[in-house]
C-alpha cells in the first residue's frame, strides 16, 4: 500500500499511482480527523469521493503516530491523551472513537486503536500493552457491533466496512502467542501484526513474523504494519504475509534514493553527473523508460519539484511491480526461485557501480 497520509501520496497525482499499479492506499486516521475532519469528510460522502479515489483505502488507527509522540502522550485506560501537532488542543484517541471516526471515513478497512512499545522494552511493558490492546479490541468489537445494528449514533459512509485486529507483544513470543490467541479470539475481518520495524534488528522481525503468520487463518489478509524494504516484503511473504505499507519509498524518493533490483542509488552523488543511463536498466517504469541519471541528479539538486514525482514514481513502481512479480511466481509455483534470485541480486546497502 503506497501511504497517503493526509489522503493523498505525496508528489503523485491518482492518474500517476494508477498507471503504477496501486490498488489499495493507506490513509492516516489521525491526521484526517486533526485536519480537515472527520465530519466534514462524511459530509462529502465519505473519504473515496472527498479524495477522488474509486479504488479501496485502508485507514490506521492513528495509534501509531499518538504513541510516536513519546513524552507528549498519556496512555490511560479510556485512551490516550495528547494535544495535537497543529494547534496543541487537547485531543483524546479512545478504541470505540477510533471505530466513529473511520465509520465516517467510510474507508474499505478500518484499524482498531492498539499499543504499541518501542523496541527495545521490558517484559512488563510489553505484557502490559499486549493486556490494554486486548480490551481495546473488545471495546471496539463492541462499537463495530453496534455500528452495524443500527444502534450507533454515527454517520456511516461504507457499510461494507471490514475491520483488522492487531497482534502485539514486541518480541516476546509468549506475550505474541497470547496476543494472536486473543485477537483471533474476536473474528475480525483481517489481522495485523504490529509493533515491529521500530528498530529491532532485521533477523529478529521476521522471526516474530514467520512465529506470528502461521497461526493466522490463511483465508483472511495478513497486514505487516510498517515493514518497508524491498527484502522485507519477499522474506514476508515466504512467512505468509499479504498486505504491506511503509512510507520508506515516497520518503526515501524526496531524499534523492532510488530503490533498484540492485540496492539504493543516491543520486545526488557526483558520480552520477554525467551518467546517461536510467536508474535502474532493467525497470519498465516512467522514470526509466524517459530520464538519465545525470538529469534526475540536475533535477534533485535545484530543487525542482519535478525530481520528487520522477523519484516517487519509480520507487513506487519498484515496490508494486516487485509485488506483482512475487505473484506471478506463486501462481506458477516458483516463488523459491525467484526468492533465491532476489537475494542473489538486491542488497541493502547503495549501489557501488561505476
Amino acid at each position: 500500500m503506497p501511504v497517503g497520509t493526509r489522503g493523498t501520496v505525496k508528489a503523485l497525482t491518482h492518474r500517476q499511482l494508477v498507471e503504477v499499479g496501486a490498488q489499495l492506499l493507506l490513509a492516516n486516521t489521525y491526521h484526517l480527523h486533526v485536519r480537515p475532519g472527520d465530519d466534514l469528510i462524511a459530509r462529502a460522502g465519505g473519504l473515496h469521493r472527498f479524495m477522488g479515489w474509486d479504488r479501496p483505502i485502508l485507514t490506521d488507527s492513528g495509534g501509531y503516530q499518538v504513541f510516536s509522540l513519546a513524552g507528549h502522550r498519556v496512555v490511560a485506560e479510556d485512551g490516550v491523551r495528547f494535544r495535537s501537532h497543529l494547534d496543541g488542543r487537547a485531543l483524546c484517541l479512545t478504541p470505540e472513537g477510533v471505530v466513529d471516526i473511520q465509520a465516517r471515513l467510510g474507508s474499505d478497512v478500518a484499524m482498531v486503536l492498539d499499543e504499541c512499545v518501542a523496541y527495545p522494552a521490558s517484559m512488563a511493558e510489553a505484557e502490559r500493552a499486549v493486556a490494554r490492546t486486548r480490551r481495546w479490541a473488545e471495546r471496539a468489537r463492541g462499537r463495530i457491533q453496534a455500528i452495524r445494528n443500527g444502534t450507533a449514533d454515527v454517520a456511516v459512509t461504507n457499510h461494507g466496512q471490514a475491520t483488522f485486529g492487531i497482534v502485539q507483544g514486541s518480541v516476546f513470543p509468549a506475550l505474541r502467542e497470547a496476543s494472536r490467541r486473543a485477537t483471533l479470539e474476536l473474528d475480525f475481518d483481517g489481522y495485523a501484526i504490529g509493533g515491529l520495524s521500530v528498530g529491532e534488528p532485521v533477523e529478529l522481525m521476521y522471526r516474530v513474523v514467520d512465529e506470528v503468520a502461521e497461526g493466522l487463518p490463511a483465508d483472511r489478509p495478513r497486514y505487516l504494519m510498517g515493514a518497508g524494504m524491498p527484502d522485507d516484503l519477499v522474506e514476508s511473504v515466504a512467512r505468509g504475509v499479504d498486505l504491506f505499507d511503509c512510507v520508506l519509498p515516497t520518503r526515501n524518493a524526496r531524499n534523492g534514493q532510488l530503490l533498484t533490483r540492485q540496492g539504493r542509488l543516491v543520486i545526488k552523488q557526483a558520480r552520477f553527473a554525467d551518467d546517461p543511463r536510467p536508474p535502474d536498466p532493467a525497470c519498465g517504469c516512467y522514470t526509466c523508460r524517459h530520464f538519465s541519471r545525470a538529469y534526475l541528479r540536475h533535477l534533485y539538486l535545484v530543487g525542482e519539484m519535478t525530481a520528487a514525482t520522477l523519484n516517487t514514481l519509480h520507487n513506487l513502481y519498484f515496490y508494486l511491480d516487485t509485488m506483482d512479480r512475487i505473484r506471478n511466481a506463486i501462481e506458477l509455483g516458483s516463488f523459491d526461485a525467484f526468492r533465491h534470485a532476489f537475494r542473489e541480486t538486491y542488497t541493502r546497502r547503495a549501489v557501488t557501480e561505476p
